[in-house]
C-alpha cells in the first residue's frame, strides 16, 4: 500500500505543479483510504470463506467420527482427514446424548448464520445454503422426539445393522480389527434402542402389538442360533470370504486369519446373539402400551410430524395437500396415456397384451451384460464418466444372502466411500426381482444411469471442483431416489429398442410403455394412499378398498397397507422426487430454449449434487 501511495504522489506531481499542497494531501489520503477499504473488503471475503471452509471441515470430521460404521462407509482412508478412532464403536442412544447433540447443532447453525454468504465463492455459497437449510430442518425434527421408529418390522435396524456388517469392506488387517470392535459394541447399541422404545412406550407412542411381535420374531430369525452353532450364518461366512484376499496378499497369516474367525464366532455367539434375544424380550414386554394402530394422523402431533417428514424425505417444498392434488392430476394424465397406448396395441396386434412375454423373451439375462447395454444406450443423453476419471469404474453385482431376502428390498446399491468411488456394489434380492425386463429396469435404477452413475459422477465432479465433503453428509432422498426412478423410466425405452429395434409404434415398444405406465400408476397410487393414511387419517378399510379396486389381491393389499403404515413417506421419496425432477427438467427447457439438451440438463443436476428442489431451482435460475 505504501508503494501505491508513492506512485500516486509521483503521478500527481507530474500531472501538474499548480495543484495546492493541501489538495494533494487530501487526494493522497482519499486514495490511501480507498486502497485500505478495498484491502479490508478483500480480507473480509477471504476471512468468511476460510472460516466457512474450516467450520464445514470440522463439522464433517466430527459427524463421521461419532459413528464408526458410518465412517467406514463414508471414507476408505479416514487418516487422510486426520481421523483415527482408537476404539471403533456404534453410537449409543440416550436422551441426554440426543439433547446435547441438538444443542450442538443449534450452536453450530447459529455460528453459520453469522457469516455473510455473499462473501463466499459460488460453490461455497451453495454448500452454505444447503447446510444451513438442512440443519434448520433437522432441528425442526427435534420437536417430535418419539415419532421415529428405528425398529419398524418393514425396514428396521434389527435387520439393517446386520446387512451393513455383512457388507463391511475389509481393505486391511486393521479393518478386520475395527470390524470386531464394532461388533463388540452391538449389545450397547441395542440396549440404547431398547431404552428409546421404552421412552416411546411411556409417551404412548409405542408400536402396535403385531408390529412388536414381528420385530421381535425378526431378531430371532435373522440371527439364528442354530446357524451360528453350525458356522453357516451369513455373518460368519461373509467374514471368512472377506478375509481371504488379505490372506492371499500376505497381509494376514493363516494363524491370524484363524484367530480373527474364532473371535468373530465368539462375539456373535456370546455377545450379539444374547443382545438380540434381550431386544426381542424388551419389545414383547412393551406390547400393549401402544395407543394407536393406524397412520400418523391419529397421533397428537402426527400430521405436523408427517408434514415435516415429507419435506425431509422428498426435498419438495409442497405440503401434503398440494402434493395430493399434484398426484391426482398426474394419475389422471398417466391413466389417459395408458388407455391410449392400450388402444394402439390392440389396433396393431388385434390381441390383448400379455406383459409377461417381455420377461420371458428378454434377450439379456446376465447383470454384467445388462449394465454394459445400459451404458451404451445412455451415452447420447448423459455426460461421460471418462471425462472425470482415467480409472475404470467397476461394479460387482451379487445376490442378497438367502437369510436376508425377507428383510431387504428387491435391489439396492451400496454407496461407496467418497474417496474410493471406482469400486461399486449392487445387491439383487432374487426372491423379489424377476429376470428379464424387471431385472433390466432394476439395474438401470441401481446402476446406469441410476444410483451408481449418479453417485460416482457427483463425487468425481465434486473432487474436481474442490467441493466440501460436508455435502456428502446431507441426505436428500427425493434427489437420490427421484433421479433413480426418473432414469428407470427412461430405461423402458432402452428396453423397447433392445427388444425389437423398431419404430416407436412397434408391439414391443407399446408393451414397454404399458408396463412403464402401469408401474407409474401403482407408485402414484401408493403415494396418494400414504398421504391419505398419515395426513388425512384414512382408515384401514378405506386404504384396502382403494388397493383392491386397483386390481390387487386382498393379501397383497394388506401387505401394502402394513408397509405404508410402518414406512411413512417411503413411496413419496421416489415418486415426488421423480415429479420434481421432471418439473425441473421442464424449467430448464423453458429457460435454455434451443440450447437445451438432455445431456446439459443431466450434467447440471449431477454437478449440483444432492440437494432439495428449491435450491436446485434457484441454482438453475442463476445459470
Amino acid at each position: 500500500m505504501v508503494h501505491i501511495c508513492r506512485c500516486s504522489l509521483i503521478i500527481i506531481k507530474k500531472a501538474s505543479r499548480l495543484v495546492p499542497l493541501k489538495k494533494i494531501k487530501i487526494l493522497l489520503f482519499s486514495l490511501g483510504a480507498s486502497v485500505l477499504a478495498l484491502a479490508a473488503l478483500f480480507w473480509l471475503h477471504c476471512f468468511d470463506g476460510l472460516l466457512f471452509e474450516h467450520m464445514a471441515e470440522r463439522f464433517f470430521v466430527r459427524s463421521v467420527s461419532s459413528d464408526a460404521l458410518s465412517l467406514h462407509f463414508t471414507l476408505a482412508k479416514p487418516e487422510a482427514y486426520g481421523i483415527r478412532l482408537e476404539n471403533p464403536s456404534l453410537p449409543v442412544y440416550s436422551r441426554r446424548s440426543q439433547e446435547l447433540s441438538r444443542k450442538e447443532e443449534k450452536l453450530f447453525l447459529d455460528r453459520l448464520l453469522r457469516l455473510r454468504p455473499d462473501r463466499l465463492s459460488e460453490e461455497s455459497r451453495y454448500t452454505y445454503e444447503l447446510l444451513t437449510s438442512y440443519l434448520a430442518l433437522e432441528l425442526e425434527g427435534g420437536d417430535f422426539p418419539y415419532y421415529e421408529e428405528p425398529l419398524s418390522p418393514s425396514s428396521g435396524m434389527q435387520s439393517e445393522l446386520l446387512l451393513l456388517l455383512a457388507e463391511y469392506t475389509l481393505r486391511s488387517a486393521r479393518d478386520a480389527e475395527d470390524y470386531l470392535s464394532i461388533l463388540a459394541s452391538v449389545p450397547a447399541y441395542l440396549e440404547g434402542l431398547s431404552a428409546y422404545e421404552k421412552e416411546k412406550s411411556e409417551a404412548g407412542l409405542f408400536m402396535t402389538d403385531a408390529d412388536a411381535e414381528a420385530a421381535a420374531a425378526q431378531c430371532s430369525a435373522i440371527l439364528d442360533a442354530q446357524a451360528l452353532r453350525e458356522g453357516s450364518h451369513f455373518l460368519q461366512t461373509t467374514f471368512a470370504s472377506r478375509l481371504e484376499p488379505l490372506t492371499a496378499s500376505g497381509e494376514l497369516t493363516d494363524a491370524q486369519r484363524a484367530d480373527l474367525l474364532a473371535r468373530n464366532d465368539r462375539l456373535l455367539t456370546d455377545s450379539v446373539l444374547p443382545a438380540y434375544e434381550r431386544l426381542a424380550a424388551a419389545l414383547r414386554s412393551l406390547s400393549g402400551s401402544g395407543l394407536y394402530s393406524g397412520g400418523l394422523a391419529e397421533r397428537p402431533d402426527g400430521r405436523a410430524y408427517y408434514s415435516w417428514l415429507v419435506r425431509r424425505s422428498t426435498g419438495s417444498s409442497l405440503d401434503p395437500e398440494k402434493l395430493s392434488t399434484l398426484l391426482q392430476k398426474t394419475f389422471q394424465k398417466k391413466y389417459s396415456q395408458m388407455k391410449a397406448v392400450l388402444a394402439k396395441y390392440r389396433e396393431l396386434t388385434g390381441t390383448a397384451p400379455e406383459l409377461s412375454l417381455l420377461s420371458e423373451a428378454f434377450p439379456l439375462t446376465e447383470p454384467d451384460a445388462i449394465l454394459t447395454d445400459l451404458q451404451q444406450r445412455m451415452a447420447a443423453d448423459f455426460p461421460s464418466l471418462g471425462a472425470l476419471s482415467d480409472t475404470p469404474i467397476s461394479c460387482t453385482v451379487k445376490d442378497v444372502d438367502s437369510a436376508l431376502e425377507a428383510y431387504t428390498s428387491p435391489a439396492f446399491y451400496m454407496t461407496p466411500p467418497l474417496d474410493s468411488v471406482t469400486s461399486n456394489t449392487i445387491c439383487i434380492n432374487r426372491s423379489s426381482t424377476s429376470a428379464g425386463l424387471e431385472l433390466y429396469t432394476t439395474l438401470a435404477h441401481e446402476g446406469y444411469p441410476g444410483h451408481l452413475y449418479q453417485s460416482v459422477y457427483a463425487a468425481l465432479s465434486a473432487d474436481q471442483r474442490k467441493v466440501s465433503p460436508v455435502r456428502r453428509l446431507l441426505f436428500y432422498g427425493g434427489y437420490m431416489e427421484g433421479w433413480a426412478y426418473y432414469t428407470e423410466q427412461l430405461s423402458y425405452s432402452y428396453a423397447a429398442d433392445l427388444l425389437q429395434n423398431a419404430a416407436s409404434g412397434s408391439a414391443a415398444s407399446l408393451l414397454c410403455q404399458l408396463i412403464s405406465l402401469q408401474r407409474d400408476l401403482q407408485i402414484n397410487l401408493f403415494s396418494l394412499l400414504d398421504i391419505s393414511l398419515h395426513y388425512d387419517n384414512a382408515s384401514q378399510a378405506e386404504i384396502l378398498r382403494s388397493l383392491e379396486s386397483f386390481g390387487l389381491p386382498a393379501d397383497t393389499s394388506l401387505r401394502i397397507y402394513d408397509y405404508l403404515r410402518t414406512s411413512p413417506a417411503a413411496y413419496l421419496k421416489y415418486y415426488v422426487g421423480y415429479l420434481e425432477m421432471s418439473a425441473l427438467r421442464e424449467r430448464a427447457r423453458a429457460q435454455w430454449g434451443e440450447a437445451f439438451s438432455p445431456e446439459r440438463f443431466h450434467r447440471f443436476v449431477l454437478e449440483a449434487g444432492p440437494s432439495d428442489y428449491a435450491s436446485l431451482t434457484k441454482r438453475l435460475r442463476a445459470q
